[in-house]
């Protein structure tokens, strides 16, 4: 039989000193042997875990001996350790009793100890084993904390980075939304006028300082040319002539749809960007900027861009509406008739073209003769506005006119008006009063179509609107005959015939100016409409245009009978019409 046990620790020395003294209990070996044997080999491992190392313990049973030996570590080079015990064959209980006496119960003790401590070593072991089991699951979970900590660090970099994206994403959006807004709000600036002084003069107020340091406007006085009359920067000549964007600097810009070109000798050390300013068929000038810093965010360059498109296109269209508003003052002007002097009657008319809009054209006045010598006075008002409206509103004077010749009263000249609107422009109508002075005769005939009723003043100051039924509006597709109306005519009478330019108002309508105009006629003194009729209608015109905005023609024709006519005797109204 023989049995080995590895040493390296003191559980390892403790379990073969056990395993040594049960081996030889079992095998007979007396208490007393057993005792020698366990405390010799303890001494032993002793020494041999205090050398250190690894060791090895062999138990031999041999005959009547039981040999235990230890060797060392091979490295070691020392000689095993070797101790003998008897194991002689059990002796009757009696004799073992008698001879073992003391020794027995000591030797009983001691394996009693080895025993506990064989427990007490076990338990220790369990222990041990419970502690690592514990700090290995302590070390997990650190190793858990830590990943959580890392998982958390991570999760609060990404965070941020969100947040941060998120904030370049507001902030990039909030710059967006103020680009547009800008060019909205700029864009609504520059096309609500349509005086293209007016826009030239708005394009720094916009721009600088915000977008631009300055801001300088070239304008061709011709639509072939290219070549300054002043200085300009190389960059604007070029864009003048190439119709496209350049960015002069330094640095290339890199802009889209924008040219890079040098830095200019009139600006050295600023960023100049130069646009054309198009219309439908060639640029009509150039928007050089010099840049507010350095140079000009991407962004705002193409928003830039954008809005020197826009203001070219209201430019084109300011122009286009003072060419065509002053073509169409002209005609209004020149269609406008020069009135007859009577004797014993005054006329006086004023003509006031709108300052605000395309409006002009279509207000009107006229006075003439008929062959059986009364003197027709009309004044009239064509729906639309520009040349369109002039030209129609002489086609109405000289239909006009071309009735009047074979006579006819108020009524009817309007009823044939009404017949040849109609069928001339169907989509277009017209507004007239008419009042025809008969000599011999002190009575006023009138009639009018849709528009603003007569106002009449009598020698005694008090003033009346003449406002009888009047037909409808010229034109309209409606068959109708258009009635006379009479009122007594005295010397001193005075009658007005104006257009709804000078009594209507948008917030008031129209009823409020006629008192008004009622108020300022019957202001005057006969004396003062004897003296001086043209300066009347001027006092007439001033108070009742103060508060306008004049976005329509105004017309006043005053028809001023002299008060020194002799009432008894005759007039020269009766005998010199």
């Amino acid at each position: 039989m023989k049995r080995t046990w590895p040493i390296s620790t003191v559980d390892d020395a403790a379990r073969a000193r056990i395993g040594v003294t049960r081996v030889a209990a079992a095998h007979g070996v007396p208490p007393l042997e057993r005792t020698r044997l366990a405390a010799a080999l303890g001494a032993r491992l002793r020494q041999c875990l205090t050398k250190g190392g690894a060791w090895r313990l062999a138990l031999t049973k041999a005959g009547a001996s039981l040999q235990v030996e230890v060797w060392p570590s091979p490295a070691d080079g020392e000689p095993p350790w070797l101790v003998t015990a008897p194991c002689p064959e059990p002796a009757p209980a009696p004799l073992r009793d008698t001879v073992a006496g003391d020794a027995t119960t000591l030797s009983e003790a001691l394996l009693g100890a080895d025993e506990d401590t064989a427990l007490v070593l076990e338990r220790l072991a369990e222990q041990e084993r419970l502690v690592a089991f514990h700090r290995e699951e302590l070390h997990q979970t650190n190793q858990g904390v830590l990943a959580l900590h890392a998982e958390l660090d991570a999760a609060g970099r990404a965070q941020r980075e969100a947040f941060a994206a998120e904030r370049e994403a507001r902030r990039e959006a909030e710059d967006a939304r103020r680009r547009l807004t800008f060019l909205a709000d700029a864009s609504a600036a520059l096309t609500a006028s349509l005086n293209h002084e007016e826009i030239v003069r708005r394009l720094p107020e916009l721009l600088v300082p915000q977008y631009a340091r300055t801001v300088d406007v070239w304008l061709f006085d011709a639509e072939d040319e290219r070549v300054p009359s002043v200085p300009r920067p190389a960059a604007a000549v070029i864009a003048a002539r190439t119709g496209r964007p350049q960015y002069a600097s330094a640095h290339p810009g890199g802009f889209p749809g924008v040219e890079d070109q040098p830095p200019s000798a009139l600006h050295p050390g600023r960023s100049l960007l130069c646009v054309p300013l198009p219309t439908r068929r060639a640029p009509l000038g150039v928007l050089t900027l010099t840049a507010p810093g350095q140079s000009w965010n991407p962004d705002d360059a193409v928003m830039l861009v954008e809005l020197t498109r826009r203001a070219g296109g209201a430019l084109d269209n300011a122009r286009r509406f003072e060419h065509n508003r002053d073509i169409a003052e002209t005609l209004q002007r020149a269609l406008l008739t020069d009135l007859p002097t009577t004797p014993g009657l005054r006329l006086a008319a004023r003509y006031l073209p709108a300052t605000y809009g395309l409006n002009i054209g279509g207000d009107w006045y006229d006075a003439f003769r008929q062959p059986d010598g009364s003197l027709i006075t009309v004044i009239g008002d064509v729906t639309g506005h520009g040349l369109h409206a002039a030209v129609m509103m002489s086609q109405l004077r000289t239909a006009l006119r071309a009735y009047a010749v074979d006579g006819g009263s108020p009524g009817v000249l309007l009823t044939r008006l009404h017949t040849f609107l109609h069928h001339l422009q169907p989509d277009l109508y017209a507004t007239a009063v008419i009042a025809r002075f008969q000599p011999g005769e002190p009575v006023l005939t009138w009639a009018a179509a849709g528009h603003p009723p007569p106002v009449l003043r009598g020698p005694d100051g008090r003033v009346r609107t003449l406002d009888a039924k009047p037909g409808a509006m010229l034109g309209i597709p409606l068959h109708q005959e258009i009635a006379d109306h009479t009122v007594p005519l005295e010397p001193g009478s005075t009658l007005a015939l104006y257009t709804d330019g000078l009594v209507e108002r948008r917030a008031q309508g129209i009823d409020p100016g006629i008192e008004r105009l009622t108020a300022a006629l019957g202001a005057f003194r006969g004396e003062e409409l004897d003296a001086d009729l043209d300066g009347s209608a001027e006092r007439i015109l001033d108070p009742m245009l103060s508060d306008s905005e004049r976005d329509d023609d105004v017309c006043l024709l005053l028809c001023h009978i002299d008060s020194r006519v002799d009432r008894h005797a005759g007039s020269h109204l009766r005998t010199g019409l």
